[in-house]
């Protein structure tokens, strides 16, 4: 039902190609997160998917279903922007109905509906409220109901949380894939925080430039990063990439290795504690290491290091990455 395939497909500004040819297949059920830096283009092809970009190449279908150049009400798509885009003086429940309003359905098919969405956001007792009356994660699941009970193939969200603080935005990420789990439809989520990627997403497609730098699980990504942009990008704190002399010893242009990836103690890499932040559960280190530069480690919460400390670390041989002279992974 929620099937969605591109082939080469390519967006153009003047001379400018933001998209240069991009061939994906969404498959029917999946949450895939288009995730990269500001610019990357994933904005913009959530916008190809949802129409509201014209494809200068390549074509696009959508349930098997020609869609290249289908106006984008008859994509069967809905859409949630970041901004939350609600009437100020509509009720929840007129907000959340209108595209049913639009189609003409009968008052008594509206409310069923609403009622329905209001059910799974935990919206029932606002209903008669106003958009200014609501929290910033109100708002967002009424633009999400608004798009719920249009009954989508597939569901787009471009950055829905960014307005958000950090604790709310959490609640929300939870929210937004229990409703995956409980509706079972196609959805494409875009964000710059690989964060939100990780840990909702059953695919994740990476963007560098307009083009795919790796397509796969949050765990594949992360246990076998296809480049060293995608193992820079993928993993928090971010991995540490090693050149020079340390990493010609494992004959690799670049050596990288994950701050959970690295014991404290005995070691060939010795250094002296510089930043060091305790948040209880875990201590992230920052080491100077005599002919390597700095290092992040990631430790345990109960970590006694303060700055200036001589220390040793020693990176787990199972967990090295190393890289060629063009940035590929090694095998």
């Amino acid at each position: 039902m929620g099937k969605i395939t591109l082939h080469q497909v390519r967006k153009s500004f003047g001379e400018v190609d933001v998209i240069p040819g991009i061939d994906l297949t969404i498959e029917d059920g999946e949450f895939v997160v288009f995730v990269g830096p500001s610019g990357c283009g994933k904005s913009t092809l959530l916008r190809l998917i949802a129409g509201l970009e014209d494809t200068t190449a390549g074509t696009m279908q959508i349930d098997g279903r020609e869609a290249t150049h289908l106006p984008p009400a008859q994509r069967g798509l809905a859409m949630v922007f970041q901004s939350y885009a609600l009437y100020p003086h509509m009720t929840v429940r007129k907000n959340i109905a209108f595209p049913l309003k639009m189609a003409g359905m009968t008052a008594a098919e509206q409310e069923a509906k609403v009622q329905h969405a209001a059910k799974i956001l935990n919206l029932t007792n606002y209903l008669d409220r106003r958009p200014g009356q609501l929290s910033g994660g109100q708002r967002q699941r009424v633009a999400i109901g608004r798009a719920i009970v249009r009954e989508p193939a597939a569901f787009l969200f471009d950055e829905p949380l960014s307005n958000l603080d950090a604790a709310l935005r959490v609640t929300m990420r939870q929210e937004i894939s229990e409703l995956h789990q409980s509706l079972k439809t196609t959805m494409i989520y875009v964000t710059h925080d690989q964060v939100e990627a990780m840990t909702m997403a059953d695919k994740i497609v990476v963007l560098n430039a307009g083009r795919v730098e790796q397509v796969g699980s949050p765990l594949d990504l992360y246990h076998s990063p296809r480049n060293l942009f995608v193992a820079g990008f993928i993993g928090s704190p971010k991995m540490n990439l090693i050149t020079g002399a340390e990493a010609a010893k494992y004959n690799c242009t670049t050596l990288g290795v994950r701050p959970e990836h690295i014991r404290v103690g005995e070691g060939p890499w010795q250094g002296v504690v510089g930043l060091s932040e305790h948040l209880g559960s875990d201590s992230f280190i920052k080491v100077e290491v005599d002919g390597i530069g700095t290092i992040n480690v990631r430790a345990s919460g109960e970590i006694g290091v303060h700055h200036g400390d001589p220390i040793k670390l020693s990176p787990d041989m199972d967990k090295l990455h190393r890289f060629d002279g063009e940035g590929l992974a090694l095998k």
